[in-house]
């Protein structure tokens, strides 16, 4: 068996508000989407770089919910991006809520986290030093083994 790509897909109560929020703060694209004469989105997908987000609205009726705000995420999204702290001041701007300050990191990275006014966690992040995977394991040990962890 072959796989060829992985995609999140993530499940909204409000899809058309989250669509228009994920193009204004991510610079996302809309490649397309499905919606149902009821108005209700069945599928759309955003591109974001090279990468995409499928999104659906709620189906109730197959088990099928969106997050609810400010409760537990049992999942982050990720996104690299050149300028993580400018991200974030648009992300809040727009109604996020922050939940970790940007700010530079042992493996090699500043960023930071927010959830969305969706109820959806996201983690935004650059890039400030290139490292291997073992400089990495030394640095989080040297961590966890302080006194103060």
């Amino acid at each position: 068996m072959a796989i060829h790509e992985l995609y999140a897909y993530i499940h909204i109560k409000n899809p058309v508000d989250a669509i228009a929020f994920y193009i204004s703060v991510f610079g996302a694209t809309e490649k397309f989407r499905l919606t149902e004469p009821s108005g209700r989105i069945g599928h759309a997908e955003l591109v974001f770089g090279s990468t995409i987000l499928m999104i659906s609205g709620e189906y109730p009726e197959l088990g099928i919910t969106g997050p609810v705000p400010g409760a537990p995420v049992a999942m982050t999204l990720h996104l690299h991006v050149d300028d993580c702290d400018a991200v974030i001041a648009r992300a809040l701007k727009a109604g996020a809520t922050l939940e970790m300050a940007a700010a530079d990191h042992f493996y090699g990275e500043r960023s930071g986290s927010f959830r969305d006014p969706f109820g959806h966690r996201w983690s935004v992040g650059h890039s400030i030093e290139e490292m291997a995977p073992e400089e990495m394991q030394r640095r989080y040990t040297e961590i966890m083994n302080s006194p103060s962890s």
